[in-house]
């Protein structure tokens, strides 16, 4: 029963993170950019960056192309980044996605 107790626990910690939940996933864009705006301005760098990374993954699962391992390992190292750095270096990996979108195929459907 302690075992069962824990799991409502996490359960309950990670609800924040579900649809409809306060930082769950926002399909409405204006709903999106309101999130945003509202975030003080180094977390709302790395937020839009991280939205933009999330978009790209997206297309990459509806295409049914692998998010190369090297993109994955540096997306790992930049969330151990200070914030201030984080952004930027967000930044560098979602220009990275991009080049490899336009190494894939020239009609990758994503504009630049």
């Amino acid at each position: 029963m302690e075992n069962n107790n824990k799991e409502r626990k996490s359960e309950g910690a990670l609800d924040s993170f579900e649809p409809g939940g306060v930082s769950g996933p926002v399909e409405d864009r204006s709903v999106r950019e309101s999130r945003l705006n509202s975030l003080p301005t180094q977390q709302d760098a790395v937020a839009r960056e991280s939205a933009r990374f999330a978009d790209l993954c997206q297309y990459f699962e509806q295409e049914k192309i692998d998010v190369p391992p090297d993109i994955l390992d540096e997306l790992s190292r930049a969330s151990a980044l200070p914030l201030a750095e984080r952004a930027e270096a967000m930044k560098k990996l979602n220009r990275r996605v991009m080049e490899y979108l336009d190494d894939v195929g020239q009609d990758s459907g994503i504009r630049q």
